[in-house]
């Protein structure tokens, strides 16, 4: 595929609120990726991708009792397939294998989670020979991350501190945490200053995220409204960094 500005892409997805969910996700990605249809049954999909041609195709499984391999298999008597990335309720591994055989860029279990499908796209991004940098994929409140599978999407408020991990990191969010394949040093320049605060050698601390400090037991305590705290040990120079500010 040359490369371009703009990918286009087709959602396939038979329930009405998973598509409708998609859908909205998908509009961070805008202008790299324009959404041309979305369609809820086999036989649309089948019409709908012929007419359109779509470079990505974002497809469930499972489309009302019939099988999206079939689908995919069909196509490949009119045309070249699009870059698919596979949605599923199930972590069937039999589902899994055939996505492989099938050179799908993805396989995303529902509810499909923001950073998982960001990873994806920048996959698609970079076979499709496209700068695959954030500054590329506009997705202002984010930060990109490099992994050892590629690339994770997080969102900086979402973020509550980073702990250096030899010559790599981790970043620890609200809802969970990834090991990433850049050091401390490096991970410093890319996060707002004045937010993100080196309280250490090893540790970065989102401190507009910051509740309680507990000096006694050098503990800090930090919350979002909507995911549960997260309570992260210090050392005494980092408790005493935070505490001077």
């Amino acid at each position: 595929m040359s490369m371009k500005r703009t990918l286009t892409a087709i959602v396939v997805e038979d329930e009405r609120l998973p598509r409708l969910s998609l859908l909205r996700k998908l509009e961070d990605f805008r202008p790299q990726v324009e959404v041309v249809d979305s369609c809820d049954n086999y036989d649309s999909a089948l019409q709908s991708i012929l007419r359109h041609r779509p470079d990505v195709l974002l497809l469930d499984i499972q489309l009302q009792g019939r099988d999206s391999m079939q689908l995919l298999n069909e196509l490949k008597d009119s045309m070249a397939l699009p870059y698919v990335i596979f949605t599923t309720a199930y972590s069937d591994r039999r589902y899994l294998m055939q996505a492989i055989k099938l050179s799908a860029v993805d396989f995303l279990l529902k509810p499909v989670d923001k950073n998982e499908l960001a990873m994806a796209i920048a996959k698609v991004v970079g076979l499709a020979g496209m700068a695959a940098e954030v500054s590329d994929l506009a997705m202002e409140g984010k930060v990109a991350f490099k992994t050892v599978s590629g690339k994770v999407f997080v969102e900086k408020d979402d973020i509550a501190y980073v702990r250096a991990d030899g010559n790599y990191a981790t970043v620890v969010t609200f809802h969970g945490k990834e090991m990433v394949m850049e050091s401390l040093a490096k991970l410093e320049q890319k996060l707002d200053k004045g937010i993100f605060v080196r309280a250490d050698r090893s540790m970065i601390v989102n401190v507009k995220r910051i509740y309680k400090l507990n000096p006694k037991k050098r503990i800090c305590t930090l919350m979002t409204t909507d995911a549960p705290e997260v309570k992260l040990e210090l050392s005494k120079s980092a408790m005493d960094t935070l505490y001077q500010l």
